[in-house]
């Protein structure tokens, strides 16, 4: 999509993909202007009494006992942006801001915040311009929202700090402005803390991650029905029957998904001709109930992302009767807690590809293949340490999965005593997505040279399919030893592009 209009009612997670990932333009409707106006009316009113109003005419957090004159409350939205635009370290992902940017606009438009039509068009701007505020590895406790991060981003919109042009080059948000026509914006009341308050940081990327592992949990399905032709497998246990009987949804779609790729293979059920076996083992035979629970895992943390996308996540928010009330939505456990899920399913996802590798390299549990598919081997060492980048990547993953939402560090004089670490989630996430697809690909590329090492067995129409397309994005088969980064470099730009998945879905159609 070239462009997402904004209304109050909230977007979709394709919105916020198109806009993050693929630069699609920004429109505020009609229908958004207005429940911006209105909103405003009634802070301006608010703002004009004598009570105190959290976010309004008080302090933030710990300081909101003091009541703020009108001629510092400039200074005060001014302040807050600046006060907690104090992330550190490496620069996040230019997706990943451009999301929480978008998100946070989302929010503006509901109509719940109360900032000026303004404010909302100036963070359109810059999502337009291709300028994206630099924001930090850390700074986010994920409660009362992803606060340092979303500061970077405000600041930007006051023309202060730095940001990523259009061309990638950091520099000086004035210039960036300056240059692309834009005005900074002067905050009134409680705009500052409007810009800051919500979960849109761990909301992007759990969206965001969505999105790649949809990808390849399909993907995963296609390589563990590769490693079972090339191990001799049996595909009688994919027969829909059997995963009725179990009857969770995320399996049956993935034995769905494998039965399809292996349809036609003369590799499969020859596994009781020359060395008889009961079965096969955990790691082919069980692929659908892995994929599949984290597959339902999917499911639900869609569900989430879905109710998040409907929300207006502010503190205080307006409500429909007028009202500006506080209250608890800015803390960030419903995200958090399914950041940590996907991340654990992704982790064991990752450990089952890994242990299909590992059985198709050792000649004692291959059934006929050569030692770590090497061509001579003992001169040749083949895939052996291809396995062991797969191993590390599988431990770290591991490792990522250790749940973030669990702990909490009490902060602002213990204010704010309980936190959700969704942030941390989110960033877990991220790096354990990056490396599944690596494990994958490995995984690929120890099948594909598996099958073709089965001589006088043809394999199934889509597995050639997926064979031709590898080694035409240059993923070598089969031969001598030679430099293997840039194989599995190759694989993994494949898996990860859904160029795989592409090429079986030439010969099955779509896959679930």
């Amino acid at each position: 999509m070239d462009t997402v209009v904004l209304g109050p009612s909230g977007v979709t997670a394709a919105e916020v993909v198109a806009v993050a990932r693929g630069g699609a333009r920004v429109e505020l409707s009609d229908e958004a202007l207005a429940a911006l106006a209105a909103s405003r009316r009634i802070v301006d009113a608010l703002a004009a009494e004598p009570a105190p109003v959290y976010g309004v005419s008080t302090g933030f957090g710990a300081l909101a006992t003091r009541y703020i004159d009108h001629e510092l409350r400039t200074r005060l939205q001014r302040n807050i942006v600046r006060s907690h635009a104090a992330g550190m370290g490496p620069h996040v992902e230019r997706e990943v801001v451009r999301a929480l940017m978008f998100l946070r606009l989302k929010t503006l438009c509901s109509g719940r915040t109360g900032v000026r039509p303004e404010v909302a068009l100036g963070l359109a701007g810059l999502l337009d311009a291709g300028i994206t505020p630099v924001v930090h590895e850390y700074g986010s406790l994920g409660c009362s929202g992803d606060l340092a991060p979303l500061a970077h981003c405000a600041l930007t919109l006051l023309g202060e700090g730095e940001a990523e042009g259009p061309d990638g080059t950091v520099r000086p948000a004035a210039e960036l402005l300056a240059e692309h026509g834009l005005a900074p914006v002067e905050l009134h009341e409680k705009e500052g803390l409007a810009l800051l308050n919500g979960t849109d940081g761990m909301l992007g990327m759990l969206l965001l991650a969505l999105a790649d592992l949809e990808l390849l949990y399909r993907s995963a399905d296609v390589t563990a029905a590769l490693s079972l032709e090339a191990l001799l497998g049996t595909d009688k246990v994919l027969a829909p029957e059997l995963n009725a009987v179990r009857p969770h949804p995320g399996q049956a779609a993935a034995a769905a998904n494998m039965r399809k790729v292996l349809d036609g293979s003369g590799l499969t059920g020859h596994h009781q001709d020359d060395a008889p076996r009961v079965q096969d083992a955990y790691s082919v035979r069980c692929a659908p109930q892995v994929a599949g629970a984290g597959r339902d895992t999917l499911a639900h943390a869609r569900t989430v992302a879905e109710r998040e996308l409907a929300a207006a996540v502010d503190n205080p928010v307006v409500l429909d009767d007028g009202r500006v009330e506080s209250n608890g939505n800015f803390h960030g456990a419903p995200v958090a807690y399914v950041l940590d899920f996907l991340a654990v399913a992704a982790a064991d996802l990752g450990s089952i590809a890994e242990r299909r590798t590992d059985r198709l390299l050792d000649k004692s549990r291959s059934h006929g293949l050569p030692p770590f598919l090497a061509d001579d081997p003992g001169v040749d060492s083949g895939l052996m340490i291809a396995q062991y980048t797969q191993a590390a990547l599988v431990s770290e993953m591991k490792r990522l999965a250790v749940p973030a939402s669990v702990d909490s560090i009490p902060s602002s004089a213990m204010q704010e005593d309980h936190v959700s670490m969704g942030w941390s989630a989110g960033r877990e996430l991220r790096s354990s997505v990056r490396n599944l697809s690596r494990i994958l690909a490995v995984e690929l590329c120890a099948a594909t040279r598996g099958i073709e090492l089965r001589a006088g067995l043809e394999p199934a129409p889509a597995s050639r399919a997926v064979i031709a397309a590898a080694r035409a994005a240059g993923l070598q088969g089969p031969g001598p030893d030679r430099h293997l980064a840039p194989d599995l470099a190759a694989a993994e730009e494949f898996v990860r592009t859904g160029a795989l998945l592409a090429a079986v879905q030439s010969v099955t159609g779509p896959l679930a």
